[in-house]
């Protein structure tokens, strides 16, 4: 098949992907029925107890799989991996990632290595999107596709805690940066996937993703200095979790602040949120730690944090605000350039929130490019925004010098 057949092959997935929107509330059992077992029930994701001696990024287990958009082959080489990572408290966990490496021939040096970090899908393991990718219901494939038509591969982390320990440690920014980056590390020590340990990297996220993307550039001089990152591209970036639940407070979308109460409180046990929650709460809690985000929007939207807890203001109490800075971005310096992206009428993320991530970076001498969208809201940047975030990383991968608007 020649490179042109190929690409009019994955555009047509693309389409294809983006219809799987609507399969969301009943994936799971979809999934059971098409023969693809749920995590729960999968040996796969079952980490070895305890975790041997390896270093962070080394492969504990993999496998190759047929990555689906809705019941179609998509026209990819894929794998699953079970990786080291390092949780919160700085120790090791397990954590899977799906690589994925187009067909198409690359001659132009080593493969570029697209780490794209995936928005909100859940705290429930059947939320993973290893998972997703399987029963044919990752609709965000719709957009990694922008970087496979170009030849790039494709690594995708579940995060901590998806489908493996549960639930997922969702916002907590330290060990979900940890899973970014040791994901690449396992996708390149992938013999199948033919990745170069030094070929270059891109890092890439929106919504949850664009947390991911920049908590793993901000910990990557540290955290992985061997990586040959080029860039990272990261859009509805949430820098700080309490300022995100006060503006989505008695919204249609305050499940997501629930959720996130539940991912923190999983990654810093000293939270103990159970003190604060009334009878209501503790049902909700318990609701939404098993849910995807389809499952927990309509039944929570419209309601109040207050609502859920025996104070009128939890965010505020020393305890959380103590986790809430230990999770707000902007408290590390990227070695690399940042392209940001970010809606003014975000309904999730203050505007003034990324402004500020973006000037303490520039004031640290990262060249960033913002890019503040009038005619957009969270969703539909997402979509948007995807193109422009490609584009400026094809740039990066070509040494092209970076733009730089601070």
């Amino acid at each position: 098949m020649s490179s042109s057949s190929r690409r009019r092959v994955l555009l047509t997935s693309l389409l294809t992907a983006v219809l799987t929107l609507s399969s969301l509330v009943t994936a799971p059992a979809q999934a059971e029925t098409a023969g693809v077992p749920l995590p729960s029930a999968d040996p796969f994701y079952r980490p070895p107890a305890p975790l041997p001696p390896v270093a962070a990024g080394d492969i504990l287990r993999s496998r190759p799989i047929v990555a689906k958009a809705l019941v179609l082959p998509f026209p990819v080489r894929a794998w699953q991996v079970l990786h080291r990572s390092t949780n919160n408290q700085g120790a090791a966990n397990a954590v899977v990632a799906t690589v994925l490496v187009p067909h198409t021939p690359w001659t132009n040096g080593p493969r570029p290595l697209v780490a794209y970090n995936i928005g909100t899908h859940g705290l429930s393991s059947n939320c993973a999107p290893s998972f997703w990718f399987r029963a044919g219901i990752e609709y965000e494939l719709a957009l990694m596709t922008l970087a496979l038509v170009k030849g790039w591969a494709v690594v995708v982390s579940d995060y901590e805690g998806s489908a493996t320990t549960g639930p997922h440690t969702y916002t907590a920014g330290r060990p979900t940066g940890h899973a970014v980056l040791d994901g690449v590390r396992a996708a390149q020590r992938l013999p199948e996937a033919g990745l170069d340990p030094l070929g270059p990297v891109g890092i890439w996220g929106y919504s949850e993703g664009g947390l991911a993307s920049s908590w793993a550039a901000e910990l990557q001089p540290g955290y992985a200095p061997e990586l040959n990152v080029r860039g990272v591209a990261a859009g509805g970036v949430p820098r700080d979790i309490g300022n995100v639940g006060y503006k989505i407070d008695g919204g249609p979308f305050f499940g997501f602040f629930l959720a996130a109460a539940i991912g923190l409180d999983t990654a810093h046990p000293e939270m103990r949120l159970e003190k604060v929650l009334n009878a209501k709460g503790r049902k909700a809690f318990a609701e939404v730690r098993n849910q995807c985000h389809a499952q927990w929007t309509p039944p929570y939207a419209f309601h109040r944090i207050s609502e859920f807890t025996d104070v009128p203001d939890p965010i505020q109490l020393p305890e959380f605000q103590q986790v809430l800075a230990h999770n707000r971005l902007g408290t590390g310096t990227p070695r690399v350039p940042a392209y940001v992206y970010q809606s003014v009428n975000d309904e999730f993320m203050p505007i003034n929130d990324a402004r500020q991530l973006v000037r303490g970076w520039c004031s640290r001498g990262v060249p960033v490019q913002m890019r503040e969208s009038l005619l957009s809201e969270h969703i539909s940047l997402a979509i948007t925004g995807a193109p422009g975030a490609v584009h400026w990383l094809a740039d990066r991968f070509g040494n092209r010098p970076a733009p730089n608007n601070c």
